[in-house]
C-alpha cells in the first residue's frame, strides 16, 4: 500500500502540529502536576541534552540512509541504460531478422522504463488500475518478447557468438529487478515512528523545562519546526516518486534519444 511517507508535505505538516502539541502539553499540563524545582534545574538539563543529542544523532542516520537509498537508485538507473544499450548493439550479432525485432522491442521498453521514472502515480498499489500499473504490465510484457527474440536464434545456432547477445538480455532483465528493489528499499516504518516518539519526549521535555511558558511561547515553535524540516527532508529524499528530489533518468532518455537517431 502507499505509504504515509510518500508524502513529504503531510509529513511536515502532521509533524509539526504533533511537536508542538507536545511542547505546549509539557508546557501547561506537566507542569500543573508537578513544577520544575531550581535544585533539579541542572539535572534536568542533563536529561535534556541527552536526549536531543540522541534525536540528533538518529535523524543523521536517518538522512544517512535516504541519501544511501538515492544515490544506489542513481547508480542503478545509469547501469540500467548502460545495459540496455550493451545489448542494442549486440543485437548485431544474431541473424538480420531477429536483430531487426530486437532493436524495435528496445526502443519501445525503453520508453517504458522513462515512464517508470517519471511517473507519479502512487496508489496503484492499493487497486487502482493507475498509470504505474499499465507502465509495469507493459514492461513484463515487453521482457517477455525480448526474451524469446533472443531464444529463438539461440536454440537454432547455439554458438558462442550468439550467447553474447543472450547474456547481454539477461543483464537487460536482471538491471530492471535491481533498480525496483532498490525503489522498495525505503527506511522502515519501524524506524520512522522511533524516530517520532523521541521528537516528542524532546518537545515534552523542552515544554517542561520552560522557566515562563506565556513569554516563551515562540521558542517552543523553534525545535517543532526544525525537526519537522528534518523529517520532510528525510522523507522527500526517501521516497522515490512522492518527492521533490527525486531520480531523473537522464542516462535513459540521452540513450533514448540516440536510439530514435539511428
Amino acid at each position: 500500500m502507499s505509504k504515509i511517507t510518500d508524502y513529504p508535505l503531510l509529513i511536515l505538516v502532521l509533524s509539526f502540529f504533533t511537536l508542538w502539541l507536545s511542547a505546549q502539553i509539557g508546557a501547561s499540563v506537566l507542569r500543573r502536576q508537578r513544577s520544575l524545582e531550581e535544585e533539579v534545574r541542572e539535572d534536568f538539563g542533563v536529561i535534556l541534552a541527552a536526549t536531543l543529542t540522541l534525536l540528533g544523532l538518529i535523524i543523521g542516520f536517518s538522512f544517512s540512509m535516504a541519501v544511501s537509498r538515492y544515490d544506489q537508485r542513481k547508480n542503478l538507473e545509469e547501469a540500467e541504460a548502460n545495459a540496455i544499450g550493451t545489448e542494442y548493439v549486440r543485437a548485431d550479432l544474431l541473424p538480420p531478422a531477429d536483430a531487426a525485432k530486437v532493436r524495435a522491442l528496445i526502443k519501445s521498453y525503453v520508453d517504458q522504463r522513462v515512464q517508470f521514472y517519471t511517473t507519479r502515480d502512487l496508489f496503484y498499489t492499493v487497486g487502482i488500475d493507475g498509470q504505474l500499473r499499465q507502465i509495469n504490465d507493459r514492461t513484463a510484457q515487453l521482457q517477455a518478447e525480448l526474451w524469446a527474440a533472443v531464444q529463438a536464434p539461440a536454440a537454432k545456432q547455439p554458438t558462442p557468438i550468439i550467447a553474447l547477445a543472450v547474456w547481454g538480455m539477461n543483464d537487460l532483465l536482471n538491471s530492471q529487478g535491481y533498480t525496483q528493489a532498490a525503489w522498495w528499499n525505503r527506511i522502515p516504518i519501524a524506524a520512522w515512528g522511533l524516530m517520532g516518539l523521541i521528537a516528542v519526549c524532546c518537545n515534552l521535555l523542552i515544554g517542561y523545562g520552560v522557566r515562563n511558558p506565556r513569554t516563551e511561547r515562540t521558542l517552543l515553535l523553534i525545535l517543532p519546526l526544525v525537526v519537522s524540516i528534518s523529517f520532510f527532508l528525510i522523507a522527500d529524499i526517501d521516497s522515490p516518486r512522492g518527492g521533490v528530489i527525486r531520480v531523473h533518468p537522464q542516462n535513459l532518455l540521452s540513450l533514448s534519444e540516440s536510439l530514435r537517431a539511428h
